[in-house]
């Protein structure tokens, strides 16, 4: 699509439906000369450069790409208006559209109720949904894998929590003994189990954790901030399918997170916050008599920690799902460009005499490091903090990032590295973008370059 066509258009729409309301004078203290912007804006543009690349498929680094056309168009066009999808009254087109695409979601997870909205990121929605869970379950914590985001933990103490770290696995997945251990306590209310890990895309075993839980009486949350459009691919054919286990079993979770602004194709920040019994709706009762009084009808910011809420960002997802619905054959298709690409690029450091898989990638996430003599987890860390400096500069570049892996996570999946430190550093691609796809080997090819320049 021809983003700039249709941005024009954009502004013609907002202009025609402006003029269908009485003229007026804009006030003069709002006039700003036009050799003055083009000043500031030549400026502006020129700041701007400071930024690496992230729509090229040549950054493979953190979890950043640009929003599809069509959400910039939606976004835009909506911001002319600058609805807040606070209350009905700051937005009703844009809250029936937020409502819209969050039931949307909601049928993607297998919801058959919910209770739900969007959010300025994944952290505030996550905020949400432990804040529930301790109004449900007073005195008692949290518990969370030690690969599940920071987050959970710093919420926590935000919210007056006890927060309880569980071990993980040999693949980043939370070790369910553990947690059945931790569990006889009593001290857990809540367990978030993690779809897609930030660090290494790890999927926790969320069908076995749930009837754990269950027999406990505790709730269970899923962060799939990160990971969960996959479940999109679950149980598809062809290489790009998932188990579907894990993903099915997040209809039978009490709430789930996920973030549009990631695999969603959105802009930032937009994030989603869905809980399965909609009487949770109970504790975000206030009162606001100045805000909501046009309507008898629920109020998006009566079931919302938040206050003012960009209506513009729920327009670009509305309009984006109207073009690539959250369905296998639409935004599966997306996303299974950026699985294929992860698991072509794992095979292709499998075949390597320079490069080692850390461990091969659930999603779209992969990790690798250099292949170093001697084989100790200093000069792998010295290796890989040199591939990722001088990636970034040269003619050809390539952005990567690093993850940090500790003593025992890294031995226990390398044992012949030897642990002469606490930890390393291990190279690290986010191939979220589909054009992967048809870049993979080319950089598997530069970074192979940067791995034998030792």
């Amino acid at each position: 699509m021809d983003l700039q066509h249709w941005l024009g258009r954009a502004t013609e729409a907002i202009r025609e439906w402006a003029d269908t309301y009485a003229p007026y004078q804009p006030h003069p203290s709002l006039q700003v000369d036009d050799d003055r912007f083009a000043a500031a804006f030549e400026e502006f543009t020129g700041r701007l450069k400071d930024n690496y690349p992230f729509f090229h498929p040549s950054y493979v680094g953190q979890m950043l790409k640009p929003p599809h056309p069509a959400a910039v168009a939606g976004y835009v066009t909506a911001m002319l208006i600058n609805p807040n999808n606070h209350a009905l009254d700051g937005g009703p087109a844009t809250a029936r559209m937020e409502r819209e695409a969050v039931a949307q979601l909601a049928a993607m997870f297998g919801y058959d109720t919910h209770l739900g909205h969007l959010t300025t990121s994944g952290t505030i929605a996550n905020l949400e949904a432990l804040y529930v869970a301790r109004e449900l379950h007073p005195g008692r914590g949290v518990a969370y894998s030690e690969d599940a985001h920071y987050t959970h933990g710093r919420m926590c103490r935000v919210l007056g929590m006890e927060g309880h770290t569980v071990p993980t696995d040999d693949r980043g997945r939370m070790d369910l003994g553990a947690l059945e251990d931790l569990l006889r306590t009593g001290r857990v209310g809540t367990v978030v189990v993690t779809a897609g890990t930030t660090g290494l895309g790890a999927v926790d075993p969320i069908h076995d954790a749930v009837p754990l839980a269950r027999r406990h009486g505790v709730r269970v949350h899923v962060d799939a901030a990160y990971g969960g459009f996959f479940t999109l691919l679950a149980g598809a054919g062809g290489d790009a399918g998932l188990p579907p286990e894990p993903w099915r079993a997040i209809a039978g979770c009490d709430s789930v997170v996920v973030d549009p602004h990631k695999h969603g194709l959105q802009p930032y920040g937009c994030g989603a916050v869905l809980f399965r019994d909609p009487e949770v709706g109970r504790f975000y009762l206030h009162d606001s008599p100045y805000t909501y009084f046009t309507s008898a009808e629920l109020h998006l910011g009566e079931i919302s920690l938040e206050c003012s809420r960009a209506g513009a960002s729920a327009a670009a997802l509305w309009l984006t799902f109207r073009l690539l619905p959250p369905t296998p054959d639409g935004l599966g298709d997306v996303l299974a460009a950026g699985r294929r690409a992860a698991l072509r690029w794992a095979d292709l450091i499998d075949a390597s005499e320079v490069l080692e898989l850390y461990q091969r990638p659930e999603l779209d996430i992969v990790t690798y490091f250099p292949a170093v003599e001697p084989a100790t987890l200093s000069t792998v860390d010295t290796a890989s903090a040199r591939i990722l400096d001088d990636g970034m500069t040269g003619p050809d570049p390539v952005y990567l990032s690093t993850l940090r892996a500790g003593r025992e996570a890294f031995t226990v999946r390398h044992p012949k590295v030897t642990a002469d430190a606490d930890g390393a550093r291990v190279l690290r691609s986010v191939l979220m973008k589909p054009e992967a796809e048809h870049h993979v080997e080319h950089v598997h090819a530069r970074v192979e370059r940067l791995a034998r320049s030792r």
